[in-house]
């Protein structure tokens, strides 16, 4: 029997339950609060942003699951066990990120962002865009997610890069830009940026002032990531001096965004509330059953995190 102890608020949990049992008819499911005590026997952790502590009191849990692609929520926890943690990566989630990509760096391409000012503004001025392969899109972090966008965005057309920590494989299609030292020739050759990086001491403000600079004028900034990538400020400077055409935000240094934050009102900025890739149940339920049974049978599980890199 697989023992799961659930911890999600403000999101329908029968739909959940529902997805897990189906996928394993033995499944014991407990909601917190009602997660019995340690002696009950092994169990996993499926959470999203769990009281801090809460973890390390449970000694019988074998693995934690995050229900989402990030755990900063849980490496922010002091208290956090030495236990395996698992990030999700199931199909459902890499298809919303590569679905919400993809109609984003279209809005940038035919300049939808000036096109939606116009209309506020009554204005009716025809914009002519380029063609899709004179539009050079750069992925800035190339995990699953990064590889399912380049691979939803390649039929359009773009001239693709991607900049990534290590060294990724050659692929057809793509040209990869590696470390530090590559980041301002990637930035420079890039006029619509993605950004699906994770939140770590490196990545934090890593898209400054000056790194905005170097996109050439009248480039874009996409970020799905973590809201700690980007300097805002920065961001609003480089946008009110048209340097930047356009930004589309999933993610802000403070969510949810304060309602009195210069960025709801900027022409240039699109704001959506971290939706760019929710997991989904279907796909998420099966992707977590799976990793438990490997884990059971003694291997290793997928998209477990490496604490010495955070991600």
């Amino acid at each position: 029997m697989t023992r799961i102890l659930f911890y999600l608020k403000d999101f329908p949990i029968e739909p959940w339950r529902n997805a897990l049992v189906a996928e394993d008819a033995s499944l014991e499911f407990r909601m917190y609060p009602d997660w019995g005590e340690p002696s009950d026997g092994p169990a996993y952790a499926v959470v999203w942003e769990p009281e801090p502590g809460l973890l390390k009191k449970f000694t019988n849990l074998k693995a934690v699951f995050s229900l989402g692609a990030g755990v900063d929520h849980l490496l922010s926890d002091p208290d956090l066990p030495e236990i395996p943690i698992i990030r999700m990566g199931d199909d459902g989630l890499k298809e919303g990120m590569a679905e919400y990509i993809l109609m984003s760096v279209l809005m940038h391409h035919r300049q939808m962002v000036p096109i939606a000012s116009q209309q506020r503004n009554a204005k009716w001025r025809r914009v002519i865009s380029k063609s899709a392969n004179k539009v050079r899109v750069g992925i800035m972090g190339y995990g699953a997610l990064g590889k399912k966008a380049a691979e939803i965005l390649r039929p359009i057309g773009y001239e693709i890069a991607a900049w990534s920590r290590r060294q990724k494989g050659a692929e057809e299609g793509i040209k990869h830009f590696t470390g530090p030292d590559a980041i301002n020739a990637f930035l420079r050759r890039t006029d619509i940026l993605v950004c699906l990086l994770p939140d770590t001491d490196e990545t934090n403000k890593l898209l400054n002032h000056e790194r905005l600079a170097l996109l050439p004028k009248g480039a874009s900034v996409i970020n799905a990531g973590r809201g700690s990538l980007i300097d805002i400020q920065a961001l609003i400077a480089h946008l009110d001096s048209d340097h930047l055409s356009g930004a589309t935000l999933d993610v802000v240094p403070e969510e949810p965004l304060p309602a009195d934050a210069p960025l709801w009102h900027h022409e240039k900025v699109i704001i959506t509330p971290h939706v760019a890739a929710i997991t989904r149940t279907d796909t998420g339920a099966a992707y977590i059953i799976r990793n438990i049974k490997t884990i059971d049978a003694g291997g290793e599980p997928e998209n477990k995190l490496d604490r010495n890199h955070g991600y």
